[in-house]
C-alpha cells in the first residue's frame, strides 16, 4: 500500500523537523513549506496529499490565506497549529473547513494521535464513497475517476463538481445552486464560471460527457 502523504507548514525549521521526525517513524511521506506561497506550491505539486498540517501566524501568506485557497480547491483534511487559543479563532478555522485545532506548544505525539485518527476517519469515509454511474467510476478516497475502466485526469474543482452532478444525478440544478454546492456560499464570481468547467468536464469525459445535460435558461442535469 502507498504511503500516505502529510504536508506540514511551518515558518519554524525546527518546528517542522519536529513534526516530520514523528510523522515519518509512523510511515508517512512528509512535505515541508515555510510559508504560505511554498505551502501552496506544494498542494498544487501534488494532489495526492492525503493531510495538511497548517500554522496560522506565517510570512508571505498566512495560514487563513493558505486555508481559503485549498478549501476553493479542495477538501484534504487540515490540522491547524497556532499559538492562539481564543475561541473566536477556533470558530474561523472551523467555519473555513478546519478538521482539527491544536494549540502550541503541544506533544508531537499528541499531534501524530490526531493525525492518525483523522486519517483513520477519512479513509474510511472516502471507501464508503465509491459511485458508480453509467459507465463512470468515482472514487472519493483516491481522487480518481474512470470511464469504463479508463482513468481519466480531472482538476480539483472538475473532479468536485462531477461528484456533484453524481449525487444529485436526475436532479435539474441551477447555476447558482452548482456554484452554493461546489464552490460554497461565499464564492462571489460570475455563474458562468459554471459553463466553462462544465465543457471541460465533457471533454475529458469524451462520450460520457453527454450524461451532462444542459437544461436551457436553468444550468445542468446528471442523467443516465
Amino acid at each position: 500500500m502507498d504511503r500516505l502523504k502529510v504536508l506540514v507548514v511551518d515558518d519554524e525549521a525546527r518546528m517542522r523537523k519536529l513534526v516530520k521526525d514523528f510523522l515519518t517513524k509512523k510511515d508517512f511521506d512528509v512535505y515541508e513549506a515555510g510559508d504560505g506561497k511554498e505551502a501552496l506550491d506544494v498542494f498544487y505539486g501534488h494532489p495526492d496529499l492525503s493531510l495538511i498540517i497548517l500554522d496560522v501566524m506565517m510570512p508571505v501568506l498566512d495560514g487563513w490565506q493558505v486555508l481559503r485557497e485549498i478549501r476553493s480547491e479542495s477538501k484534504v483534511p487540515v490540522i491547524m497549529l497556532t499559538a492562539k487559543s481564543q475561541e473566536q479563532d477556533e470558530l474561523l478555522g472551523f467555519e473555513l473547513g478546519v478538521d482539527e485545532y491544536i494549540t502550541k506548544p503541544f506533544s508531537p505525539k499528541i499531534l501524530t494521535a490526531r493525525v492518525e485518527a483523522l486519517l483513520r476517519r477519512t479513509v474510511t469515509e472516502a471507501h464508503e464513497s465509491v459511485m458508480e454511474l453509467g459507465g463512470i467510476t468515482l472514487d472519493r478516497g483516491a481522487h480518481i475517476v474512470k470511464c469504463d475502466g479508463r482513468e481519466v485526469e480531472l482538476s480539483y474543482k472538475e473532479f468536485e463538481l462531477l461528484q456533484y452532478f453524481m449525487e444529485n444525478k436526475g436532479l435539474a440544478l441551477s447555476r447558482e445552486k452548482i456554484l452554493n454546492g461546489v464552490w460554497n456560499y461565499d464564492y462571489f464570481g460570475d455563474a458562468r464560471t459554471i459553463d466553462t468547467h462544465v465543457k471541460k468536464l465533457r471533454s475529458k469525459l469524451g462520450d460520457k460527457g453527454d450524461l451532462i445535460k444542459t437544461v436551457w435558461g436553468m444550468g445542468y442535469k446528471f442523467d443516465v
